[in-house]
């Protein structure tokens, strides 16, 4: 009894270690490895592991930002089961990321967290740090506004959005000739297995009177979508930076 009740505050309990085969990905990308858990000095029964997927985001409260954990993914790896006293389990598993999960951009920490629900009992909990590269799909874009269009990305956050629940948005300093009429243009991306759509909002510079007037009141950010399909996006920067530069323009009015 006495091991029962130190089992239950987290003192000679049951602990979990999950293992992945590597730790770096791309979106939509399999993961494979295993959980292995460790019975401590008295048997435990588990109602549940799951393992999350975690990141941060921003979000501003009272005008103040502040850093929040956020699930993007939970994965189940099994249902009931008994741990007996120093016995050790493997349980295999193979898991899919999702294509919103954000790139490892940044200071942006990702990671897998394995919870197992113990009745009763202080539910142990493994973290593992990951890396995201960002999608092939996502880096032709990035790289036909770099390098063709002749953005400067500056930040990248993950932020707390209303409309889409969390968001990982690019912000880029114009150069060249955008330089005249834009303050900054913000991307955000929403990947699929076959397209991307491209939300681009334009933050223009005041010019004129009503310029000024459009600023006063907070109307100077426009919003627009471009979708790109695994077509063009496995074609020429150049074409991609065409579809983005017909968006970005009809803002030059």
């Amino acid at each position: 009894m006495f091991k029962k009740l130190l089992a239950s505050v987290g003192i000679g309990a049951a602990k979990v270690d999950t293992q992945l085969e590597k730790d770096q990905f791309v979106p939509g990308e399999d993961v494979h490895g295993k959980v292995v858990i460790k019975g401590g000095d008295v048997e435990q029964s588990i109602d549940s592991i799951h393992i999350f997927l975690m990141t941060e985001a921003i979000r501003e409260v009272d005008d103040r930002k502040v850093k929040e954990k956020v699930v993007l993914e939970k994965y189940p790896i099994s249902n009931q089961l008994t741990v007996k006293e120093g016995e050790t389990k493997e349980l295999p598993f193979s898991i899919k990321l999702p294509y919103h999960v954000p790139a490892s951009l940044g200071r942006l920490p990702i990671w897998f967290e394995t919870g197992l629900e113990i009745p009763m009992a202080l539910d142990p909990e493994d973290r593992d740090p990951i890396k995201i590269a960002p999608h092939p799909y996502i880096n032709k874009v990035l790289d036909a506004l770099e390098n063709n269009l002749g953005f400067h990305l500056r930040k990248v956050e993950m932020e707390a959005s209303k409309r889409f629940g969390y968001v990982q948005e690019f912000e880029f300093t114009p150069r060249g000739e955008y330089r005249s009429y834009l303050d900054e243009l913000e991307v955000i991306f929403f990947l699929q297995e076959n397209h991307v759509d491209v939300m681009l909002e334009v933050d223009r510079r005041a010019r004129g009177l009503g310029g000024l007037f459009a600023e006063a009141l907070e109307m100077d950010e426009s919003r627009t979508k471009v979708t790109l399909t695994s077509g063009e996006l496995n074609g020429p920067s150049s074409a991609v930076a065409q579809k983005l530069q017909q968006a970005i323009d009809q803002y030059k009015k």
